[in-house]
């Protein structure tokens, strides 16, 4: 894979990168091109605001070029509506082969949410645990493709919910599973059985193959594969929109008496997300965290 990199003046940072991205350019990030440098020009915005100039006066445009593009076609392609005839200086340079999802996913380091829950990721093996302190679980996670590091707020409440509130001998559905981290979490804080769901075909082979790993029994599978039957508990940690659009779906498949659990809402979206539920269940802001909050409530 290659890179084009090209200098630009400030006026046509925006409108140029506009016009590669629309012209085939996987990615384009701007940079200062007088960084680190006498020249040097930091941007302010006022808080809560963006800056008044949305470019430096000299930038660095790095473009993602898909393998065979060719990368003078390209230019001039985005140049096309741009009435200039700047001369803009290039050059490409190699992407040298990665693994980059690992190499993002190797930032994190093993993670306490709580005093329940520890989760290692697997290439932090060595940190795991032989014997977790009394009252703690130890997760070895591995998200592969599959959403799920544990880093995230939302991901917390729902480990947080579940370490405090999870009946023993549970039944739980997981619904948006991602890399098997809620339902393998509420396995071991003693759910009788579990199931977890996700469109995504390579969260629900994450999800089996976490389990695995930690030795617990988890029931991963697509959407069309989910039996009818209803639930002791029901949790999904997704995003607002399709949270609303579930509504129907997940409030029928918690049983009388039950508990569901959602996340991935921020807070300016709870109330229109419990009222989504509210021919259902009364849903509650449980817990709140960094703008975040974890949803529950209990079917009448």
């Amino acid at each position: 894979m290659r890179e084009l990199v090209l200098l630009c003046p400030g006026s046509l940072a925006e409108p140029l990168s506009d016009g590669l991205l629309e012209s085939g350019a996987l990615s384009v990030s701007v940079e200062d091109a007088d960084l680190d440098t006498d020249e040097e020009q930091p941007l302010f915005g006022e808080p809560g605001s963006e800056p008044n100039t949305q470019a430096w006066a000299r930038n660095r445009l790095v473009v993602l070029l898909a393998d065979g593009t060719d990368p003078e076609q390209l230019l001039a392609s985005a140049r096309e509506d741009l009435d200039t005839e700047t001369v803009l200086p290039w050059h490409l340079r190699q992407v040298p082969d990665a693994d980059w999802v690992r190499l993002t996913q190797s930032q994190f380091g093993p993670i306490s949410v709580g005093n329940h829950i520890l989760i290692v990721p697997s290439w932090h093996a060595d940190q795991m645990p032989a014997t977790p302190e009394a009252g703690r679980i130890a997760i070895q996670l591995d998200p592969g493709l599959a959403f799920g590091t544990g880093s995230h707020p939302t991901t917390h409440l729902c480990l947080e919910w579940l370490a405090d509130e999870l009946p023993a001998g549970a039944t739980v559905l997981d619904y948006g599973c991602g890399s098997g981290i809620l339902a393998i979490a509420a396995k071991m804080l003693g759910a009788s059985s579990v199931t977890g769901v996700d469109i995504d075909e390579q969260a629900v082979q994450a999800t089996a193959a976490n389990a695995l790993a930690n030795q617990t029994e988890v029931n991963a599978q697509l959407p069309e594969g989910l039996r009818e039957g209803q639930f002791d508990v029901v949790v999904a940690n997704i995003l607002s929109n399709p949270l609303k659009v579930l509504a129907p779906m997940l409030s029928t498949r918690v049983r009388s008496g039950g508990s569901l659990v959602l996340s991935g809402v921020l807070e300016r979206q709870a109330l229109e997300v419990a009222e989504a539920y509210a021919p259902w269940l009364p849903m509650t802001v449980w817990q709140s965290r960094d703008g975040w909050v974890c949803l529950a409530g209990r079917k009448p």
